[in-house]
């Protein structure tokens, strides 16, 4: 896969959380079709439960959960004691994780958007960072959160691990 390839991709995860799509939602249905999920509808809606740290609750990152998604049709295995496919699915996993903490300094959604101190619990949040109503997506949202960056770099992160 070319530079022009990867970016390309990368821009349309960034198209896709701009236009209202959670954070996996964006990264998992810009590459899904990589993997022969040609619906993209069918993408979104596998991806939807993991946005804002899996259903809004700020645990793991949804960028990062929608590149996790991809490692599993990569190379997931689908035989139950299959442990040599496991472990290569695990490694995969790890080292993609590995990457965007290492960019990031987290994989934790709380922590990335400040709302948590680094290395914290979620007892830390307020109340009112667990609701499961979806922020107001408006110019200033965008602007705030880092969101938009990690979703196009979580793509980059993924397609140049392949």
């Amino acid at each position: 896969m070319t530079e022009q390839d990867i970016e390309s991709r990368a821009q349309r995860a960034l198209e896709l959380f701009k236009s209202g799509y959670n954070c996996s939602q964006a990264v998992f249905a810009a590459c899904a079709d990589m993997y022969g999920i040609e619906d993209e509808q069918l993408a979104l809606r596998l991806s939807a439960s993991f946005g804002g740290g899996m259903g809004r609750m700020r645990l793991v990152c949804g960028a990062a959960s929608g590149m996790f998604m991809l490692a599993g049709l990569h190379n997931g295995s689908a035989t139950p004691h299959d442990n040599n496919g496991k472990m290569a699915n695990y490694a995969f996993v790890q080292q993609l994780a590995g990457k965007f903490k290492d960019t990031y300094g987290s994989l934790i959604c709380a922590e990335l958007l400040g709302l948590a101190p680094k290395g914290s619990t979620m007892e830390f949040l307020p109340a009112e960072a667990l609701r499961p109503k979806p922020a107001e997506r408006t110019p200033e949202y965008y602007e705030k959160r880092p969101c938009s960056e990690m979703v196009a770099q979580a793509v980059r992160i993924y397609l140049r691990s392949l």
